[in-house]
């Protein structure tokens, strides 16, 4: 597979799931006090130890360096920057990103931060009920601002946020089984997800406007997606009017700077509050956007159904979701493997913003490899999901979609939020007892192809 020199084939983290380092003056989080609370986390388990790459970064960006990684996505804690998340600010907590970003440099690994990927200072979550403010969008912008400051002399690409939707709607609707976790009635639900797209518009002012070299920024969405079951014209287009559907509360006002009517309409008395500036914010250009794909779902024409979106129920949507067997292939997370659902959510996101490029910027599968008595993993499972969703991925490119690099998911086994440390989603295998890093067979797949491009 030839994706041309010029391609971009990196790995990613999350500094909650892999830092430990509780530490240095680090702030507490709304994950640290989720974890504490009895039922909400598999075993109990927390992220203050994790793959504790806080202590072990050297070791980490050296085994990227022998991978061939030409690139590190990874996010900034933003209470280990600001303890409380606004005012005094951390220096231990800003030297250890500098040694990192450093080290990668160094080891001509370029690096992507990701401004804020869920674990909110707690302090604003109290203070201010967390997304539930605008104040927190503002502050947001005001953290990422001292960030830009810092680093930008050494990167220039960055993500404002990570996955809008697993901080709010996972976080205050239904099972509520991401931190905060707090249930909200469906208006408040609406609002937290707008003033997180607020804080992204507004973040992308600040790293604009403070910024020591051109910068390249981007929004990183776990975009829903859905293929049509058979690829008839009239299937075809009902997979484009779930696409639309199913992303028309983050993804097409972070493109467009608007909602669509059809949302607003559905919503009704419980749409967020908005002004028509804030919206002009949202809509801020960027460079780039980046896809976190895993899994999509099969659609179908209809004449008329009911599909539950957006905590609503829509009748008469012209498109139907189908059941998956029960002996479908799935990953360990049992989400269903899909890579066709990633073939179209790209040509329909490339229908409305025409050529705007992207990145994927996670992609993997949770696997239950083990280790053999040779000291191996042989994850063979995760070898083929990373080698047909990469064949979809030059299809699509070849195609005209104009798709800039990929980020696997993930650089090693880590903290998997509400199922603690179950769920392996790594090409490394981490020993949690002794920290010790095993590259599993997906890593040196991973690297053969990296190696490889001409």
């Amino acid at each position: 597979m030839n994706f041309g020199k010029d391609f971009l084939f990196g790995a990613a983290t999350a500094s909650y799931q892999i830092e430990g380092g509780q530490k240095d003056g680090i702030g507490v989080s709304t994950w640290d006090v989720f974890a504490k609370r009895p039922g909400k986390v598999l075993n109990n388990e927390d992220g203050k130890v994790a793959c504790n790459h806080y202590e072990l970064y050297k070791d980490d960006v050296k085994m990227m360096k022998e991978m061939g990684l030409k690139a590190y996505r990874f996010s900034i804690s933003w209470p280990r920057v600001m303890p409380t998340g606004e005012g005094q600010v951390n220096e231990l907590g800003l030297a250890f990103y500098d040694n990192l970003i450093d080290e990668l440099l160094k080891n001509g690994i370029e690096p992507w931060i990701t401004l804020f990927h869920w674990d909110l200072p707690q302090a604003l979550q109290d203070k201010y009920g967390g997304w539930q403010s605008k104040e927190v969008s503002r502050l947001f912008a005001k953290y990422t601002e001292i960030v830009v400051k810092r680093y930008s002399d050494r990167v220039k690409n960055w993500f404002t946020i990570n996955e809008i939707m697993c901080f709010t709607t996972f976080a205050h609707r239904d099972r509520c089984f991401h931190a905060p976790g707090i249930a909200l009635a469906e208006k408040g639900v609406n609002q937290t997800i707008h003033n997180a797209l607020l804080g992204h518009g507004l973040a992308v002012r600040a790293i604009r406007e403070h910024s020591k070299q051109p910068a390249n920024i981007g929004l990183v969405e776990n975009l829903a997606t859905y293929w049509p079951v058979i690829d008839t014209e009239e299937n075809i287009q009902a997979a484009r009017e779930a696409w639309l559907d199913g992303n028309d509360a983050i993804l097409l006002p972070a493109l467009t700077g608007k909602y669509r009517k059809e949302y607003l309409d559905l919503l009704g008395a419980d749409a967020p509050e908005f002004t028509v500036e804030e919206m002009e914010i949202i809509g801020t250009p960027c460079d780039f956007i980046g896809y976190n794909y895993y899994t999509g779902i099969p659609v179908r024409a209809t004449k008329s159904n009911r599909i539950g979106l957006h905590g609503k129920e829509k009748l008469g949507v012209g498109y139907e979701f189908l059941e998956f067997s029960n002996d479908y292939a799935r990953t360990d997370m049992t989400w269903p493997i899909t890579p066709k659902a990633l073939y179209y959510a790209l040509k329909f996101s490339h229908e409305v913003v025409p050529n705007f490029p992207i990145y994927i910027t996670e992609n993997g599968m949770a696997a239950a490899d083990k280790e053999e008595l040779t000291g191996e993993v042989n994850d063979l499972s995760r070898v083929e999901y990373l080698r047909t969703h990469l064949e979809t991925l030059l299809k699509v490119k070849q195609e005209g979609v104009n798709l800039k690099g990929y980020f696997v998911w993930s650089l090693m086994d880590n903290y998997e939020w509400s199922f603690g440390y179950t769920k392996r989603f790594g090409i490394v295998r981490v020993n949690y007892n002794t920290q010790e890093r095993t590259p599993k067979m997906s890593a040196h797949y991973y690297s053969s192809i990296i190696k490889s491009q001409k």
